[in-house]
């Protein structure tokens, strides 16, 4: 076996290895002692690192932080790193930014100049466009690692009641819209919450009694939806939209409840959720205005109308003059009584225009 390929053979058994003595190397490749020790100096000077220990009970290790064995790209896949890394350049932050950072660097002086020009051509042709967030996320890495190594954290976040202490178990983190999210097992709250990742002021990982928490090591990114809320009261939910509020509930992360669409565009919402997000669903189905008919529960739209009430009070008494005759202009339009219900299908005329079960 020539050195040069010797020595790629012990850069992969040492990392495979990771604790070794000369003896045992030096028989494996079947050379001498000194040979062996010339390999792993080398070894050494080419960025392993290796760690020697005295004594009876003496060896090699490979200290943690060890540099991974060389791997061979094709062009196309050097590209493909590039891109999925330009993802996510316009985030203010991101998971191991500064080792992202010099990877890139590292890996883009080694790329030959053809396949350098086209990751440059690439820059300016393809993006991925997010809108802009000032606020900062710099706990992205405790947040991770605690999720990945099933760890408690201990942060000051940022709600409704201004900063409190929460303990939570982090199931994961990820991007949409510009922000950073990170589900959660809440330890106060005794079960999954979501948290903006910018609102977290403050993190710390902490030690907790696991015989006394669920089944963390369950859930995951992809299924922590469906436990949030399995040990509180479900409701069952009835809401109608229009096209462009099928559009907006599309586009704007509409969370689990599944829209059902008609051939017209039009379409409702008809799911249990968790009664515990009512407040949630209150402020988003009313921030879609007409374009929404919250038929059921009772509950979210008893909750609609506080807020509709609240908001009338700020803005005086004018505003819900102005709906009353717009309302009534519109059924008259449509033909349809005051006093009648709307049934489900009938909320908008076949033009697409709203009508009046969307006021």
């Amino acid at each position: 076996m020539s050195k040069s390929k010797r020595l790629m053979e012990l850069m992969l058994t040492v990392h495979r290895k990771r604790s070794f003595t000369v003896k045992e190397l030096a028989d494996e490749f079947g050379v001498s002692s000194r040979t062996m020790l010339r390999d792993l100096q080398e070894l050494g000077e080419l960025g392993v690192p290796l760690y020697s220990e005295v004594g009876p009970h003496g060896g090699y290790r490979l200290l943690n932080e060890r540099m991974l064995p060389p791997i061979a790209f094709s062009e196309e896949e050097a590209v493909a790193v590039f891109f999925a890394s330009h993802a996510l350049r316009h985030y203010r932050d991101i998971p191991f930014q500064t080792e992202i950072s010099s990877a890139l660097q590292k890996f883009y002086l080694h790329m030959p100049q053809d396949v350098r020009n086209k990751i440059d051509e690439m820059r300016d042709r393809v993006d991925f466009r997010v809108p802009y967030r000032s606020q900062a996320s710099p706990f992205l890495n405790v947040l991770l690692q605690a999720a990945i190594q099933r760890q408690a954290v201990r942060m000051g976040y940022d709600g409704k009641a201004g900063v409190e202490e929460r303990d939570i178990l982090p199931v994961g983190i990820y991007a949409s819209n510009g922000f950073w999210y990170c589900p959660a097992y809440c330890l106060n709250r005794r079960d999954y919450r979501l948290f903006r990742c910018d609102r977290i002021k403050e993190a710390e990982v902490i030690a907790y009694e696991e015989a006394k928490e669920p089944e963390v090591e369950q859930v995951h990114l992809g299924n922590w939806e469906t436990a949030h809320g399995r040990d509180s009261e479900m409701v069952g939910i009835h809401v109608e939209l229009s096209r462009e509020g099928c559009r907006r509930c599309e586009t704007e992360m509409w969370p689990q409840p599944r829209i059902h669409k008609r051939e017209d565009g039009t379409g409702w919402i008809e799911s249990r959720v968790p009664k515990l997000d009512m407040e949630y669903y209150a402020h988003y189905f009313m921030g879609l205005g007409m374009e929404a008919y919250v038929l059921q529960p009772a509950e979210l739209v008893s909750s609609i109308r506080q807020l509709l009430a609240a908001m009338a009070e700020r803005y005086g008494g004018e505003m819900m003059e102005t709906v009353t005759v717009d309302r009534m202009i519109m059924r008259a339009a449509m033909g349809i009584p005051t006093n009648q219900r709307l049934q489900r299908g009938q909320n908008l005329p076949r033009d697409g225009s709203v009508s009046d079960s969307f006021i």
